[in-house]
């Protein structure tokens, strides 16, 4: 999402749409072009969790650093102090890498700073009140309350799917693959026109179909940018309706296709769904996604491969190789 900037107070107005959450205590790197990630992260408090916060931002940014390339640091943080310290320190480490910080602000829940001039203002209602009206004309979604209040509006009652399952899966046992994954096709085609929510049928039918890793397949490698917005909008929706037995891989495309729309908060929380102990390969793709700062436009290629016989589509994606050995703990920086 571009955004039309006119002051720090926007500036700072405009991070929690950009993130899709209201941060606190959180150092956020703005890139000043859209070739580098927004990123954000708790504010380290040692030494020790700066190289941390440095070792998972370092090569998103190194990746896509050009001349001439920009990005703002802004402190949110209650301590204004440490809140230089800090911008100074990754202010110093990113230019090593040729990327330059022009801005560095502190922002509390009032007021903002500029902490090289001095420059001082209060945050206000027209500044948030601008930024929200342009995102709403965008058609973005406005930021939850907090991280915590995104994650829980991915679960919601999945009773009525549960209570399905068996029927369901017994019915399609008695289809071929082919004509459940033709069918799945069809019915997201049918929600990508019409946006309306799916009945528990069809939203059960539409589970069970993608247990199927080629059916899935077929559906993942319809996202594109442009209709990543309504994949958000229908994996969001099978999320919170699927049970545990079936909720993996409409997260894992959740998580895609939230990734491919720019909007990597709700990535992390929609991998935070897939159920805890189930190693599944789409999931550690998008985590690999998210967390290296790959830019959306880096699918493109590898999902217009021709499937090959007894090969996994997702080994095309070259650039997510590793991305078995991640690190969990490194969701939590929000790339």
């Amino acid at each position: 999402m571009k955004l039309s900037i006119h002051s720090p107070d926007e500036l700072v107005a405009a991070i929690p749409h950009l993130l899709g959450f209201q941060p606190e205590e959180s150092i956020v790197f703005l890139p000043l072009r859209s070739d580098l990630p927004v990123a954000r992260v708790d504010i380290p408090t040692t030494a020790r969790d700066r190289e941390g916060v440095w070792a998972s931002i370092s090569d998103a940014f190194s990746r896509y650093a050009q001349p001439g390339s920009n990005v703002a640091i802004v402190c949110l943080s209650a301590d204004r102090e440490r809140a230089h310290v800090i911008s100074q320190d990754f202010a110093a480490r990113l230019g090593s890498i040729g990327i330059a910080t022009p801005i560095l602000l502190w922002a509390d829940e009032t007021r903002w700073a500029n902490l090289d001039t001095g420059d001082m203002g209060l945050r206000t209602d027209a500044a948030r009140e601008t930024v929200a009206a342009t995102t709403v004309l965008s058609g973005r979604a406005q930021p939850a309350t907090s991280r915590e209040s995104l994650a829980e509006s991915l679960v919601g009652d999945r009773e009525p799917v549960a209570a399905l399952l068996s029927e369901t899966r017994a019915a399609a046992r008695e289809n071929t693959a082919k004509v459940e994954g033709r069918w799945a096709l069809g019915r997201m085609q049918r929600f990508h026109r019409d946006g309306n929510r799916l009945s528990d049928t069809d939203a059960t039918r539409l589970l069970v179909a993608i247990e199927s890793t080629p059916t899935r397949d077929r559906l993942w490698l319809d996202m594109n940018r442009g209709n990543a917005g309504s994949h958000v909008a229908l994996w969001t929706d099978m999320t919170k309706r699927a049970p545990d037995e079936v909720r993996a891989a409409p997260a894992s495309l959740l998580g895609f296709a939230s990734w491919l729309s720019g909007h990597g908060a709700l990535a992390w929380c929609a991998l935070d769904q897939v159920p805890q102990g189930r190693a599944y390969t789409l999931a550690n793709l998008v985590a690999a996604a998210v967390q290296g700062g790959m830019h959306p436009r880096e699918w493109e290629t590898p999902k217009s491969l021709p499937a090959q016989r007894g090969i996994d589509r997702a080994s095309a994606f070259a650039p997510f190789r590793h991305s078995e050995q991640l690190d969990p703990d490194r969701r939590a920086h929000g790339i």
